[in-house]
């Protein structure tokens, strides 16, 4: 029995954009939870945070002989959702449909108190989210949700370091205090 290690994200966009699309259906594979969990809590839609994500990734193979270097394809697909959702909020007031965490819901070993408890605290966040600007909670979700840097934000959001921390530290303040009972 062999086994084969899985190919990183340069050596699939090379051959991505050398015109393999198996490697490309791995690259959506690879990406599209984290981009759709992006897209859904800045969204607050399901519906339209999958059509940003299918928006994103047939661009990209449509100019995939436009990215620069390979090894920035994470950066460049976190940049063109973040981008298509901020166009979104902006063309509408956001719509809050069916549960948001279904795709990360609370366990279901919790103990019931514990799983209520859980549940109505991301239910608060959620809210809490809501309430941010656009760009506040895409900095704070592509900080603390998806772990970028600062400067991977930036690239993303298109502004400069100072303005990508002073939008992390407004949205964690005004988090802090609605989440304070929950503390």
């Amino acid at each position: 029995m062999t086994t084969t290690t899985p190919l990183d994200d340069v050596t699939l966009v090379s051959r991505a954009r050398d015109g393999d699309v198996r490697a490309y259906e791995q690259l959506v594979l690879r990406f599209q939870g984290p981009l759709f969990r992006l897209a859904v809590r800045m969204l607050a839609h399901r519906g339209d945070a999958e059509d940003v994500v299918q928006e994103v990734f047939l661009n990209a193979w449509r100019k995939l002989g436009q990215l620069g270097e390979d090894a920035a394809f994470a950066g460049w697909l976190y940049r063109a959702t973040a981008n298509r959702c901020l166009n979104a909020i902006r063309a509408r007031r956001p719509r809050v449909d069916v549960d948001l965490d279904a795709a990360e819901s609370p366990r279901a070993d919790l103990q019931p108190e514990r799983a209520a408890q859980v549940s109505a605290q991301l239910t608060a966040l959620n809210a809490a989210l809501a309430q941010l600007t656009p760009e506040q909670r895409a900095c704070w979700l592509l900080r603390e949700v998806h772990g970028r840097s600062y400067e991977e934000i930036g690239e993303v959001v298109g502004v400069n370091v100072t303005a990508v921390r002073g939008r992390i530290a407004r949205a964690r303040a005004q988090l802090a205090e609605v989440m304070q009972p929950w503390r």
